[in-house]
């Protein structure tokens, strides 16, 4: 079992975060701001955490079951270059109706976000990569993350707080590890 401490220093050290978007890096489920046909650019939290890590050469994704056309956005407003975006798309037929969704997309399907963190480490040799999350499926993902820090900011969801080793309520908690 690993300590507390040892989970901050996996953190401070880790090559790369990955951050689930509903409900943790935005206040609101996208499928709900899509519903309500509104920008993220109100619903993003305060980032500076994203920021900080860029700032250390740490590597920043976003991995979410939601829509890659509201997480492209989260993304553009933290800097985080498409490319580490990773995130169902939407399909439509030529018409315009709504289609379906990719069901090739890796967060897809069930361990989605388990198998992007994978690919990660495989593509690019991470030895350390921590999961950043609200939900079950963020939870899931570690293994094979090396860390997984539950996030109740937005919404508490009690099997993530009672059974992650490292739970937070705010970033600032993260940010206070990394000054250190």
């Amino acid at each position: 079992m690993v300590s507390h401490s040892e989970l901050r220093k996996l953190f401070c050290s880790a090559d790369a975060v990955c951050f689930d978007v509903d409900s943790t890096v935005i206040r609101e489920e996208g499928i709900d701001e899509l519903a309500k046909i509104c920008g993220v650019e109100d619903a993003v939290s305060e980032m500076e955490l994203v920021s900080r890590l860029q700032e250390r050469n740490v590597q920043v994704f976003l991995i979410s079951g939601g829509f890659r056309s509201i997480v492209e956005h989260v993304a553009s407003k933290l800097n985080i270059p498409a490319t580490n975006v990773f995130a169902n798309r939407l399909k439509f037929y030529f018409n315009g109706e709504y289609a379906g969704f990719d069901e090739t997309q890796p967060t897809a399907e069930s361990g989605g976000k388990g198998k992007v963190i994978k690919f990660l480490k495989e593509k690019f040799h991470f030895k350390k990569i921590v999961m950043i999350g609200d939900g079950a499926t963020d939870m899931e993902a570690c293994p094979p993350a090396d860390v997984f820090i539950g996030f109740g900011g937005n919404v508490i969801r009690q099997q993530v707080k009672d059974n992650a080793k490292w739970y937070i309520t705010d970033f600032v908690e993260l940010l206070g590890e990394l000054e250190e």
